[in-house]
């Protein structure tokens, strides 16, 4: 019980911008993120372009805006666990997309494809602090008439009952929440919301 609990609250702290849960977030997650990505990234050609670290840059960024707008609930560590790791893979899928799209010539990039490997697998210091740092500035740039539809569905209110606190219609208010994520992950130079 007090793990879920600890959960909640750390899934809480995330959707109220706190850095250091952040922080616990890439402790916890990166490694799985990252391992998840690297058992996929088979293609000789796709790990001379991207490797697990980018993929779970933007797994996380992803998470980070979403969660900051209340897009997700979760209850368990392994619904979050699954989620990025669905995250990681879409986004793996889209970048061999766009490699194939784009008909690149990957023979004309050098580097050792071994290189990738050799790679500290724990969070660094630095990735911990762009994950605070990233979290905060997405609840920067929310309006606050947005951050209180977060604040309200983060409580549990369902549309209905946050419509009747703030006024207009429960979709115009859905949409309102849709309207700003588009913009954080188009500010964020997010794909679109295919990740999932």
């Amino acid at each position: 019980m007090s793990d879920e609990m600890s959960f909640s609250d750390l899934i809480g702290r995330i959707r109220r911008g706190d850095q250091q849960a952040a922080t616990e977030v890439v402790r916890r997650y990166e490694p799985a993120i990252r391992r998840a990505v690297r058992l996929r990234l088979t293609d000789v050609r796709l790990r001379r372009t991207c490797d697990s670290m980018d993929v779970c840059q933007s797994v996380l960024m992803s998470f980070f805006v979403r969660a900051a707008t209340g897009q997700y609930d979760l209850d368990t560590p392994d619904q979050l666990l699954r989620l990025l790791t669905t995250m990681a893979r879409n986004k793996l899928l889209n970048q061999a997309r766009q490699q194939h799209a784009a008909r690149r010539d990957n023979r004309l990039l050098s580097g050792d494809v071994a290189e990738h490997d050799i790679v500290d697998r724990s969070p660094s210091p630095s990735r911990e602090a762009e994950a605070r740092e990233m979290l905060q500035e997405v609840h920067r740039r929310l309006d606050p008439d947005v951050v209180r539809l977060v604040e309200l569905r983060n409580q549990g209110h369902d549309w209905n009952s946050i419509a009747a606190v703030v006024g207009g219609t429960p979709a115009a208010l859905r949409q309102k929440l849709h309207r700003a994520l588009a913009r954080l992950s188009e500010q964020f130079g997010l794909e679109g919301g295919d990740d999932e």
